[in-house]
């Protein structure tokens, strides 16, 4: 295995300056010249801009839109409650519905559009091999799918892969290899560790056994008895989780090392070093869902590394291919060699077109230069929303590694969300509604960043309008 090294975790306010490197803002708060931001995209002339300080005149919900939403209603399951826009299409970190409006897109499908809208690498990935071949399932080998796993496993702590197609798929097949590991080295004479742990405000996925490891009461009880033996501890607890694992029945520890669903609250190297030690001493496993905050979206390529703590498997997805549907559990040999023909499969993962595109935006998310700029952008656009928001009284605490941050409110979101829709800004909430989540693409520029804190600082007024209710 390559050798890592730990990053310091030290106060943003007392490193900004030493992590980037020198780099110094001028009156404007501008990076210098030379600072390598991504290439700009120009959006369609045809659609409106937002102009941040003069906005022009919003078209308000056409009779497409409408149409849409009756549709909609008539003819899905009413599973989310949606927003009443219909998006259109979209270039770089902008989208643009029906109407012609413009938005600048920080949810960006929930952290999966990690190159934003129409990248070209990404839509010459898409073509060329949908041209040659697109599904064949898994009964045969395909070249994209082996040399998609071969760059993960070169990239990684790992030794194999398993592909899926999409997090809490992911999520379900460690599960699985995670009861089966157990079984398969449990000694004659002892039953073997079935349960888990999970931590508060985690989020695993909506499917049966990842719903179980959710913490959120209101995803499971509809759907109860859900799968037992799950163990929830708060998040960070390490003396409480040791203690269960010493006592022999987790089959493995779930974790994200930083929580996006959950709001945004990142892990100590301590904690995920006390998880590691105990697993090592009782045979647990340590599987760290990376489903939001891997690949990429905190400056490294894998959000652990930033700890020097490393698991036995790994979960991926939103990000991997870009905007089409992908899930991988990445894991060791040790754990691999448990699982036998029969025992998992997908008749849809793993497909030549989808490794095909996930190996461009792999090939473009892990080079070292454009982490670099992650981690860079990250501590400039922090650096601007304590700048803008944080005298306000509703603001507790802005934090965040790279670009996954949260604005932790005193009051629900949805205000700020809703009137930052109206003013061309799209964000997401996390936590328990209280906390506004920034996951832009990744080649979000120093301009866009700019123009997203001035929203949020014009339209956090709300705030107290919905609060004086």
């Amino acid at each position: 295995m390559a050798s890592h090294t730990c990053s310091s975790n030290s106060s943003f306010q007392s490193s900004f300056t030493n992590k980037l490197k020198s780099i110094q803002f001028n009156n404007n708060r501008h990076f210098p010249p030379n600072f390598p931001y991504p290439r700009s995209l120009t959006p369609p002339s045809a659609s409106l801009r937002v102009d941040v300080g003069a906005p022009k005149a919003r078209v308000e919900t056409g009779k497409k839109t409408k149409e849409v939403i009756e549709d909609e209603a008539k003819f899905l399951v009413g599973t989310y409650a949606r927003v009443p826009v219909v998006l259109e299409k979209g270039k770089g970190c902008k989208l643009y519905d029906v109407e012609g409006n413009e938005y600048l897109d920080l949810s960006s499908g929930i952290a999966v559009n990690a190159l934003g809208h129409g990248d070209d690498d990404w839509l010459k990935a898409v073509v060329d091999q949908a041209g040659i071949l697109t599904h064949t399932s898994n009964v045969y080998l395909t070249i994209p799918q082996v040399e998609l796993a071969k760059r993960l496993v070169g990239s990684s702590f790992a030794d194999r892969v398993f592909f899926s197609n999409s997090g809490t798929e992911a999520n379900e097949a460690a599960i699985k290899f995670s009861r089966k590991y157990q079984k398969h080295t449990c000694t004659e004479g002892k039953a073997p560790a079935t349960e888990f742990i999970a931590f508060s405000n985690c989020f695993h996925g909506r499917t049966m056994g990842a719903v179980a490891l959710t913490s959120k009461v209101q995803y499971r009880t509809p759907f109860e008895p859900v799968m037992p033996g799950v163990n929830f501890i708060e998040y960070g607890n390490a003396p409480a989780a040791v203690e269960l694992i010493q006592q022999g029945k987790i089959a493995a520890v779930f974790v994200e090392p930083i929580q996006g669903e959950g709001g945004i609250y990142s892990a100590t190297k301590e904690f995920l070093q006390s998880l590691r030690n105990a697993c090592d001493e009782a045979g647990t496993l340590l599987v760290f869902d990376e489903v939001q905050c891997g690949l990429g979206r905190t400056g490294h390529l894998w959000a652990h590394e930033a700890y020097g703590v490393f698991p036995d498997i790994m979960t991926l997805a939103k990000p991997l291919a870009g905007g089409l549907p992908i899930g991988a559990v990445l894991l060791t040999e040790r754990v691999a060699s448990s699982i036998k023909y029969g025992e998992h499969g997908s008749t849809f993962a793993g497909g030549p077109l989808i490794c095909n595109v996930a190996l461009a935006v792999l090939n473009k998310i892990s080079k070292p230069n454009f982490l670099s700029d992650v981690s860079k952008k990250g501590l400039y656009f922090k650096e601007l929303l304590k700048q803008k928001l944080g005298g306000n009284p509703h603001v507790k605490e802005i934090r965040g590694v790279g670009l996954i941050i949260g604005i932790d409110l005193d009051v629900p979101a949805s205000p700020l969300v809703d009137a930052c829709r109206n003013s061309g800004l799209l964000i997401l909430t996390a936590g328990k509604g209280n906390v506004v989540r920034l996951v832009p693409p990744l080649i979000i520029t120093e301009q866009e960043i700019e123009q997203a804190a001035d929203i949020l600082s014009q339209t956090l007024h709300v705030l107290d309008a919905n609060n004086s209710k």
